[in-house]
């Protein structure tokens, strides 16, 4: 195997889910649109580094070292830093400097750098300190309450907190949701019903646009590695 990710997901309000991977060998990864920022602590040849990740409107490739670990955190919608717009990071990321094998700065202040287990620990502090927010208008939104505010103001705060619109959100997590439909082996009709796509070449566009696969790559498992929790498969 050349990638071997574990994904868990987080009974913290401020995360969704916790990730580890590591490279066996110098591969590239297919990178599927997602609607999250993230922290990555990674180590490769005796050198840490620590990432933020933003959220991706497209899929693409990334290149991924020999021999490196990662441990990933990945941040609820609605939570952003309190630093740094998140229209700066969509598409994007920043590699933080000055980084150690035991810490990493952020916001000038030094942090100790989690494993896996400890992921909610340093969002604790990060929260407490201020560093790392949210607006719980986008919460609200997301469980599907309407708020008191005009659909301008709605969009213009969903947009600050996320870097996303709220189309672009469902569209993006609809995608996701159906590859993982496709990878259990849901037939593309069955999905094209559950999700709402007017038909399956809708879908076919979306997964092209979103996920980098067809419908037959997901239930195959082919295509090679894929920066997404659907199976076991596809991280070989």
């Amino acid at each position: 195997m050349k990638l071997r990710f574990k994904t868990r997901e987080s009974d913290s309000a401020w995360v969704d889910t916790v990730w580890t991977c590591t490279s066996e060998q110098v591969t590239t990864m297919t990178s599927v649109a997602g609607v999250r920022w993230g922290l990555v602590f990674w180590k490769q040849a005796g050198q840490a580094y620590t990432t933020i990740t933003g959220p991706e409107t497209r899929t693409g490739t990334a290149p991924v070292p020999e021999g490196a670990t990662f441990t990933g955190i990945d941040f609820a919608v609605g939570t952003s830093l309190r630093a740094m717009p998140m229209s700066a990071l969509v598409d994007g990321g920043i590699v933080l400097p000055d980084t150690t094998r035991r810490t990493f700065r952020l916001d000038g202040a030094r942090w100790e750098t989690p494993g896996p287990d400890d992921a909610e620990a340093l969002v604790e502090r990060l929260v407490r300190a201020g560093i790392v927010v949210r607006d719980p208008l986008c919460v609200e939104v997301l469980r599907g309450h309407h708020p008191s505010l005009s659909g301008r103001t709605v969009e213009r705060r969903f947009r600050a907190a996320t870097g996303l619109t709220r189309g672009a959100v469902r569209q993006i997590e609809r995608a996701r949701t159906a590859a993982r439909l496709l990878a259990a082996g849901d037939p593309a009709a069955d999905v094209v019903g559950k999700l709402g796509y007017c038909d399956e070449p809708h879908l076919a566009r979306a997964l092209r646009s979103y996920v980098g696969r067809t419908v037959r790559q997901l239930r195959e498992g082919a295509g090679g590695a894929i920066g997404l929790d659907l199976d076991q498969r596809l991280t070989s």
